[in-house]
């Protein structure tokens, strides 16, 4: 049998993907925290920004920091990480703000920052040498999240625009 340890160098996630790791953590807990609260509150869109902060903002957040970090030619610099941190923090912001402020304007400004980010993401691993089910993943992960982005504005604007 072979035994494994957290210390084996193919066991352990690059530097890189910690602060998407954490922020995306914060995401996915805060959605718990939003999911707990929607009935007992009577939050309308409770359900909704819920589903945004882990599905977003945690959840492919941490899957896109992590595959960066494993799968880019290089570690990205600290003020690429950075910038794509800040700016997927800001995208949020205006989506959920937007969305709950029926502001279809700035749910839109919201979702072209993602989209500008997500474009940070597919270039970092451009000229990557991964093979095999991760790149495959990594890109599934961009796709899905490129294609919700317009879809989720056609709908914020039938609602409030």
């Amino acid at each position: 049998m072979l035994r494994t340890t957290a210390t084996d160098p193919d066991l352990r996630l690059p530097a890189a993907a910690l602060p998407f790791l954490v922020v995306g953590a914060v995401a996915v807990v805060a959605g718990g925290v939003v999911a707990a609260v929607t009935r007992p509150t009577g939050f309308e869109q409770g359900s909704w920004v819920a589903a945004y902060l882990v599905l977003v903002g945690g959840v492919g957040l941490m899957a896109l920091g992590t595959g960066q970090a494993l799968l880019a030619p290089s570690a990205p610099e600290r003020s690429v990480a950075g910038g794509q941190l800040a700016g997927w923090l800001v995208s949020a912001a205006l989506v959920v703000t937007g969305t709950l402020a029926s502001t279809p304007v700035v749910t839109a400004a919201g979702g072209l920052s993602l989209m500008a980010v997500l474009g940070s993401f597919v270039a970092s691993v451009r000229g990557s040498s991964a093979r095999g089910a991760l790149i495959w993943c990594y890109r599934a992960v961009l796709v899905v999240l490129l294609v919700s982005i317009p879809v989720g504005l056609v709908l914020a604007w039938q609602r409030h625009g």
